[in-house]
């Protein structure tokens, strides 16, 4: 649960860095540069893991691409393409809709959730939608908010995928050859976009979010994600996810200056009670 909690807090940080530089980073650059940064943040680690299991990981090529495809390449080009049009606290709340996608995998799965984890999840999405829809269950969304519901589908996919991870790839070598081929389905897209848009500039508004979301949103806590998944399973983890909203809101506060008021601050307290009752023993 901790390790699903320092990857929630750290994603939280993602997503205000992401909607930071909407303005001045394509979103396929910006994801491109993401994982070959994060694949320099773990090569030290995970090289060696990587080579030692690389007739497991050509044994398992299909399911080491799906995770990629869907974890890596599209989860975080769609959350890019959603910061052009929406704020970040709307990302952090719709993203916040994953859980509920992560449990019905789990469901058909074979996995019980049990009267209290189905009654706290309610909770929170109910909080979730009420904050989204400043005080109505009748959402109005826009085009980024499209993308983050997409973006949810494909992140909840990954997790569900994660428990069925071949028990001789470890979870370093895993890491490592999921960011490598989830850049190299982006490289193509990655080419058109400079032909098309051009470059960015390279600055501190530009370089200091990108080694964020390369470092700490990728290498970090991908790391810890994948790990609390294989140690209590997606719905368990996903319980947590839902303080997400919560981190983003505070965080877009401080720093982009989006202000929240009384009824986000309800629907927090409806989320946090709902986290609470679904994670108790």
């Amino acid at each position: 649960m901790l390790l699903a909690l320092l990857a929630t807090v750290v994603w939280s940080g993602s997503f205000v860095a992401t909607r930071g530089m909407a303005d001045s980073v394509p979103p396929v650059q910006a994801v491109f540069w993401r994982w070959v940064i994060a694949l320099v943040a773990v090569a030290p680690f995970a090289a060696r893991p990587f080579w030692r299991q690389r007739k497991a990981i050509r044994r398992h090529l299909g399911f080491v691409a799906l995770a990629s495809l869907l974890g890596v390449a599209l989860y975080n080009t769609l959350v890019h393409q959603a910061g052009l049009t929406t704020s970040a606290t709307n990302m952090g709340m719709i993203m916040a809709a994953s859980p509920v996608i992560m449990a019905v995998w789990s469901r058909l799965g074979g996995e019980r959730l049990g009267t209290r984890r189905v009654l706290g999840m309610a909770a929170a999405v109910i909080g979730v939608l009420l904050l989204v829809g400043k005080g109505s269950l009748a959402l109005d969304l826009g085009a980024g908010d499209l993308w983050m519901f997409a973006a949810a589908l494909s992140f909840a996919s990954y997790s569900a995928l994660l428990k069925r991870r071949p028990a001789e790839i470890g979870g370093l070598a895993f890491l490592f050859v999921t960011f490598l081929l989830g850049a190299l389905m982006l490289a193509p897209v990655y080419a058109v976009s400079l032909a098309v848009q051009g470059g960015f500039t390279v600055g501190a508004g530009t370089v200091g979010p990108l080694l964020y979301v390369g470092v700490a949103s990728s290498a970090v806590a991908f790391f810890a994600w994948n790990k609390a998944v294989s140690l209590i399973g997606a719905a368990r983890a996903g319980i947590v996810y839902y303080l997400q909203p919560v981190c983003v809101a505070l965080l877009s506060y401080a720093l982009l200056g989006e202000r929240l008021g009384a009824l986000g601050a309800a629907c927090m307290a409806l989320i946090l009670g709902g986290v609470a009752l679904s994670s108790a023993r």
